[in-house]
């Protein structure tokens, strides 16, 4: 493996292409350590600010994940818990740490991951900060489903998880029919996906006013999202989809950054843009149909998570590592405050990201207005 060092070319101005970005706009300047095998073998480019940057949420998550599985009604020390991992540990530390609180763990960093590199795809594709499966309606669609199944059909748990993935996936193929024949780049994927979830959330709102009082409640409950009560079988289940998915996004996110820079430039590079569109905004909408599935809709991961990772790491493309990181990062923080901080209530993690999505939101609107006042 050898190591080569690139001096930042000048930028470039961008050819216009029909990415919903605007003509001209310059891409910044790229710099970084390209790691190599060989002279001919496979190369990496290295960024030194976001190898620093992913190094520290990952060290930020590992503490999270030891605070969340030592503390609580029963406090544990580091070593009964590696212990009760390692199938070592007493019989009440393994229930505590195996039964309790590691799949709930678990699932709350698979479904964080998969909400925001699904947000991270997004937002790359339509080249707006507000686009995330919970903006477009896909996490709408999400719920609609599973208010078929719980109003409708009276449906197990398992039947409304797959409920949810149904009313995803098929929201998102109304988006598609609705823009076949225009693309789906830019800001009209925005626009087009704002308004089949408002109409989503009428049909959220019907259902749940013509359900029984005992439906309503599971209703409302399950549209708040939440990791209460969520053992191996979720944290089973979303990891499956985010081991399948993820390395699937990953594997395309250089494509994603040449589609970035205009239909005109990544063509002239060899990228077939609309399939890649079409593939990447699958993979999207099946991790976001996923995490609601598990967890019921957790607002505003998808939101913030992407564009909190590229702010902190400055990189010039859309680095779904760190937006997966970060996702992972907030979503298993906000459970542990949730848990910890209104203990002994059991306040649902979405009620949490709500929160936290909610101050977040406001301010991007307020930055984003300044910018275009400017």
């Amino acid at each position: 493996m050898s190591a080569v060092r690139e001096a930042g070319a000048p930028a470039e101005e961008k050819p216009p292409g029909t990415g919903g970005k605007s003509a001209g706009r310059t891409r910044p300047v790229i710099s970084g350590t390209v790691l190599r095998a060989g002279r001919r073998g496979p190369s990496v480019r290295v960024q030194g600010r976001v190898l620093a940057v992913t190094s520290a949420m990952l060290v930020a998550l590992v503490a999270v994940m030891l605070v969340t599985l030592t503390t609580g009604d029963f406090e544990l020390s580091v070593g009964e818990v590696l212990k009760a991992v390692t199938g070592n540990g007493s019989p009440g530390a393994d229930f505590i740490v195996n039964t309790l609180r590691m799949p709930r763990l678990l699932t709350a960093i698979c479904v964080g991951a998969a909400l925001a590199v699904s947000g991270a795809i997004l937002q790359s594709l339509t080249g707006n900060s507000l686009g995330s499966p919970d903006i477009i309606g896909f996490t709408n669609g999400s719920a609609v489903g599973a208010l078929v199944v719980i109003t409708v059909l009276h449906g197990s748990m398992a039947q409304i998880a797959f409920g949810a993935l149904i009313g995803g996936f098929l929201t998102a193929a109304a988006v598609y029919l609705l823009l076949l024949g225009r693309g789906l780049q830019g800001f009209r994927l925005v626009v087009v996906g704002i308004g089949v979830s408002s109409l989503l959330l009428s049909v959220n709102s019907y259902l749940i006013t013509r359900a029984t009082w005992q439906e309503a409640l599971e209703a409302q409950a399950w549209l708040i999202g939440s990791l209460n009560s969520r053992g191996w079988q979720h944290a089973n289940a979303i990891g499956l989809a985010v081991l399948v998915l993820l390395p699937l996004a990953f594997l395309l996110s250089r494509r994603l950054s040449m589609v970035e820079m205009g239909d005109v430039t990544a063509m002239a590079l060899g990228v077939n843009v609309q399939r890649t569109r079409t593939a990447l905004l699958v993979i999207s909408v099946a991790l976001a149909a996923f995490a609601t599935a598990v967890t019921g809709p957790i607002w505003f991961i998808a939101l913030a998570a992407p564009q909190l990772a590229r702010r902190l790491t400055r990189s010039s493309g859309p680095s779904l590592m760190s937006a997966a990181l970060m996702g992972a990062l907030l979503l298993a923080g906000s459970d542990l405050f949730a848990q910890r901080v209104f203990a002994p209530t059991l306040l649902p993690v979405g009620t949490a990201t709500g929160t936290i999505g909610g101050l977040y939101l406001i301010w991007l609107l307020i930055t984003e207005s300044r910018k275009s006042r400017a």
